[in-house]
């Protein structure tokens, strides 16, 4: 074999291993490269979605693989060495190095990784600033920026969301949620101020002009169309905060390591299962990356679907819980009003299957929503 060939023995499992793995990436990604393109380039595009060029989509994806390596690789390794010097209790070690890991990349993501792909600018002064910072100061959510992401160089779908450590929460908002950018607004006028304008215009360039302004209003109707109004950002941010506010990131979290720990112990029980490596072709050694795939892939994959149905339904109760915060906070009624724009402007489909929808959706659909919030909404 490969390995023999090149004199590697099982004393260079961890450098066979962390090939493996990067190897494995590099199919998984060639492999869904066309269903990746058809996705983004055919469906996204045909329904208005997609704003990504050809050569940005591979930069893209080039600069995800690079990071990803990078990342993944050298914790790979580690966690394989943990495995095979921890001894009797290389689980506790194992689920220690993977939380500190996964606390780190949390850490460092908004300051080091998030950059590297997308555009954050912090949100200009102005009533939606001191609006939000009213609201954040208003739960005391310790509120420390407040960036506008350039998510329209992707795609037109819109979102919002708040990251960080303690006192470090920061606030983003998609440039496709806002109805009117502050920032694009902020950028126009420095550029009109830098360039000057000439108040001398002959006859024949006004003619084109006034025939523009007619494209113009239209095209100013159609945008305004898309995305919230100032009100209706803050109810969506409102239903965020709830989350935050209900500790239901932190409970995930929890839950998230507690199922770590308990999926390492089990392992750490089936690992030196002879028979088991033995079925899927490895008589004679027991590799703890092969060890980890069967475990995990395959034995635990009844486990993995329940707790994957577990997860699913507790998502779905934080969500109600957030929209009754929200609720709670006199934006109600915009929360109403920004669930519809939102579901309109990414095309949802506003009628599910319930049981479907119980089994495969984290987030309850508009028609639930809005029924649970007419709900609470008459009970006050």
């Amino acid at each position: 074999n490969i390995t023999g060939y090149f004199s590697y023995g099982p004393e260079y499992e961890i450098l066979q291993s962390v090939t493996f793995v990067l190897l494995g990436t590099v199919f998984s990604t060639v492999t869904g490269l066309p269903w990746g393109l058809y996705s983004t380039f055919v469906i996204e595009d045909r329904h208005g979605f997609n704003k990504q060029t050809l050569g940005f989509y591979f930069k893209d994806l080039a600069k995800k693989f690079v990071v990803t390596q990078l990342i993944s690789l050298p914790v790979a390794a580690g966690l394989l060495y943990i495995i095979k010097a921890g001894g009797d209790y290389f689980f506790i070690y194992a689920w220690l190095f993977t939380f500190v890991v996964t606390m780190g990349l949390i850490f460092i993501y908004a300051d080091y990784i998030a950059p590297l792909f997308d555009r954050f600018t912090p949100l200009p002064d102005g009533d939606l600033r001191t609006q939000i910072e009213t609201l954040a100061a208003s739960i005391d959510f310790p509120l420390y920026k407040i960036f506008v992401v350039e998510g329209s160089k992707r795609s037109s779908h819109s979102n919002a969301y708040f990251f960080g450590f303690y006192k470090n929460k920061r606030i983003v908002l998609f440039d496709t949620l806002l109805e009117e950018n502050p920032v694009n607004k902020e950028a126009a006028a420095g550029e009109a101020a830098g360039e000057g304008s000439s108040e001398d215009s002959s006859d024949t360039a006004s003619e084109p002009e006034q025939k523009g302004e007619g494209d113009a209003k239209e095209e100013g109707e159609k945008k305004k169309k898309i995305g919230c109004s100032n009100e209706e950002i803050l109810a969506v941010l409102g239903h965020e905060l709830g989350h935050w506010k209900l500790g239901h990131n932190l409970k995930n979290i929890i839950i998230s390591q507690v199922n770590t720990f308990l999926c390492f112990f089990l392992f750490a029980l089936l690992s030196n299962w002879k028979e088991l490596y033995a079925a899927f072709g490895f008589p004679d050694s027991q590799p703890a990356l092969i060890g980890l795939l069967i475990i995990f892939q395959f034995i635990f994959s009844p486990y993995n679907e329940l707790l994957s149905f577990l997860m699913t339904v507790l998502s779905r109760r934080f969500e109600f819980q957030a929209d009754t915060f929200a609720l709670g906070l006199n934006k109600g009624a915009d929360l109403c009003t920004a669930l519809i724009k939102l579901n309109k402007d990414n095309l949802g489909f506003p009628v599910h299957d319930w049981l479907y929808a119980a089994w495969h959706y984290s987030h309850p659909g508009l028609l639930e929503r809005l029924r649970a919030l007419d709900y609470k909404q008459k009970e006050q």
